[in-house]
């Protein structure tokens, strides 16, 4: 509705005949003093042809000289009218075009405006970002035309805005009573910010009380777009949690193995993606944006092969001691480190996004849901299903709870429980390179990627019950969403602190997690 209402009251008429250069105009813009020239480009703008587009790009990259009192364009070092595109050689005599900050800012907001007008929706919706905060009343006829041929609502939208902006700063009472009433219907963040910057400079008062109604009715109309962000942010928070506690809920919650080398089975993962991602782009250029489904089992296995030789050479002979494993992997894990630094180098390496990841859903004007975010919710979900059914549902996962719940009976039917424990630390090591891979597409990749998130990881475990996957998700999800509404109020660090408090709490009064063991090794 505002931006009908704006369509509706708008003041300037929409020049349907493009406007077409001539040498006096070209000469008027490039020549002369600055307030002439900037007047002479302002007319220029409102209908510009292809020839006029042409030439004020050449003005702003500086391809513009003046040869015998004429502006040309300077292509190939030849001078190029840029009225008839006739062709001469350059004179050495041929003067610069002197273009001062405040000209080059006029040169940046008409080739903006002139985006405007684009067939490309990227390019309309950058020249839409481009403008704000840079828009004033003679822009007026271009957003309105650039208005009446837009079909994209979002960017219609801004359209809107940008014409309110520019009122608002008009030297006309009436004109900013206008934009300040109309601005309330307006369910844009950047609506919120405008308003305020506004009552800043307001001296009238009969303005200021419009944009302070104004101002209200958009906070309270954004109020639960940032509430619902703030869910959305502790969604995608918990399920990165999840992912990361999945293969600790096996490794510590099934087998008792406090794994301090977790996070650096998560880093081998994300490098696994590094490596599958230079393999694209060398040798599969053109299906590089399914790198990342092919990351997905290579960062799996390099993660489950590196486990289960942790397991055979070390950790096998320190069950049921749980110290020992302690010191154990973290040795392993700061060789891990060493190791990484060693073959790639200290420095972060970078991991694209692919194209189909990039770019996010508009679902409120102040809500905005990136694609990666969603789908390593997706990720997470379909990893918690594909684990939950080996566990339960499987031969393998058969084997693995009667190894973990009762050992000699399981060698005494036929289990051979040393091979389960190799399968299953492998298990929760390839669940710990799917987080890394996920990983990858929302933070830096490095030798101190797992470092992180070991800390938190535990915690989700322990607080969810060990060796309870349900209590893993509850934990995972609950910490993040408490961790992101907590940040809203009290900031990040005292955030964590606060979560902290919460787990120790938790966990004196009710030590075995949102879900006890059931069975009799629990009774035990």
């Amino acid at each position: 509705m505002l931006i009908r209402n704006l369509l509706a009251v708008a003041s300037i008429f929409i020049a349907s005949n493009a406007y077409s250069l001539t040498a006096d105009s070209a000469k008027a813009i490039a020549l002369g003093e600055g307030d002439a020239r900037i007047e002479a480009l302002r007319a220029a703008v409102v209908g510009a042809d292809d020839k006029t587009a042409a030439f004020i790009q050449a003005l702003s990259d500086d391809a513009v000289k003046v040869v015998a009192g004429r502006p040309v364009i300077v292509k190939d070092d030849k001078a190029v009218d840029p009225v008839s595109g006739a062709q001469s050689a350059l004179p050495d005599t041929a003067e610069d075009v002197l273009n001062n900050n405040r000209m080059r800012g006029e040169l940046d907001g008409a080739l903006a405006s002139l985006k405007l007008l684009s067939t490309d929706v990227v390019v309309r919706r950058e020249a839409v970002k481009t403008l704000q905060g840079e828009v004033d009343e003679s822009k007026l006829p271009l957003i309105d035309k650039a208005y009446a041929q837009e079909s994209v609502p979002d960017i219609k939208e801004r359209l809107g805005l940008l014409r309110a902006a520019a009122l608002l700063g008009s030297a006309d009472k009436t004109k900013r009573l206008e934009a300040a009433n109309l601005l309330a219907d307006s369910a844009l963040a950047a609506t919120k910010t405008l308003l305020m910057e506004r009552l800043q400079v307001e001296s009238d008062a009969q303005v200021k009380g419009a944009l302070q109604l104004s101002l209200g009715k958009v906070s309270s109309r954004l109020v639960w777009g940032d509430r619902l962000g703030a869910m959305f942010s502790g969604i995608s928070l918990g399920s990165i949690l999840l992912l990361v506690a999945l293969g600790l809920a096996i490794t510590y919650g099934l087998m008792g193995v406090i794994n301090m080398a977790h996070g650096e089975l998560m880093m081998i993962g994300a490098y696994a993606t590094y490596v599958v991602q230079g393999a694209f782009q060398k040798y599969l250029p053109g299906s590089f944006d399914w790198y990342l489904l092919a990351s997905v089992p290579v960062a799996f296995l390099a993660s489950a092969l590196v486990g289960a030789a942790m397991e055979r050479s070390v950790i096998r002979f320190l069950y049921g001691r749980p110290l020992e494993t302690l010191l154990a992997t973290w040795g392993i894990s700061l060789m891990l480190m060493q190791g990484v630094r060693t073959i790639f180098g200290a420095q972060n390496v970078g991991v694209e996004n692919p194209g189909w990841m990039s770019g996010g859903v508009q679902v409120l004007g102040n809500l905005s849901l990136p694609y990666n975010r969603l789908v390593i919710v997706g990720f997470s979900l379909a990893v918690l299903g594909g684990v939950a059914f080996l566990i339960s549902k499987t031969r393998l996962g058969l084997f693995v709870r009667g190894v973990t719940q009762n050992r000699p009976i399981a060698s005494c039917m036929g289990v051979n429980t040393a091979r389960i424990d190799t399968y299953a630390f492998a298990l929760g090591s390839g669940v710990a390179g799917l987080a890394g891979c996920a990983l990858s597409q929302v933070g830096n990749v490095g030798p101190d990627l797992g470092q992180g998130y070991i800390v938190d990881s535990f915690m989700v475990v322990v607080l969810g019950g060990v060796g309870q996957l349900a209590g893993t998700v509850y934990a995972a999800l609950g910490l993040g969403i408490l961790n992101k509404f907590l940040e809203g109020w009290t900031g990040a660090v005292l955030a964590k602190i606060a979560v902290l408090v919460f787990i120790i709490i938790f966990i004196q009064k009710r030590p075995q997690g949102i879900f006890a063991m059931k069975g009799r090794s629990a009774e035990a």
